[in-house]
């Protein structure tokens, strides 16, 4: 071979394990991106399930705050026992959708 072809073919070797190395990189980085996606879901999911239950025990409350009325505050529970009821039929509109 002559001197040129030889260069050009070393260079182009060069390139290649050049390339191939950045491709190795590239893919432990994807691999290492999809561990830290697949747990920030599960993350994101036991964080809802903890919303889910903590608006759950903040209707309980109201609730048993709407029935703890004392004898003068059977207005105000009577308001109270109407707002929850407003509520929940403005979900249920909301599922229906």
């Amino acid at each position: 071979m002559d001197k040129s072809r030889e260069i050009l073919l070393n260079d182009l070797t060069k390139k290649i394990e050049l390339l191939i190395s950045k491709y190795e990189q590239v893919r432990a980085e994807k691999n290492e991106l999809s561990l830290k996606l697949a747990q920030c879901k599960e993350e994101l999911e036991i964080s809802n399930n903890k919303i889910k239950d903590l608006e759950q025990k903040i209707d309980n409350l109201q609730l048993i705050e709407a029935f703890k009325a004392s004898k003068g505050d059977v207005k105000e529970a009577k308001l109270n026992i109407s707002k929850l009821v407003r509520e929940i039929d403005k979900c249920i509109a909301l599922l229906n959708d």
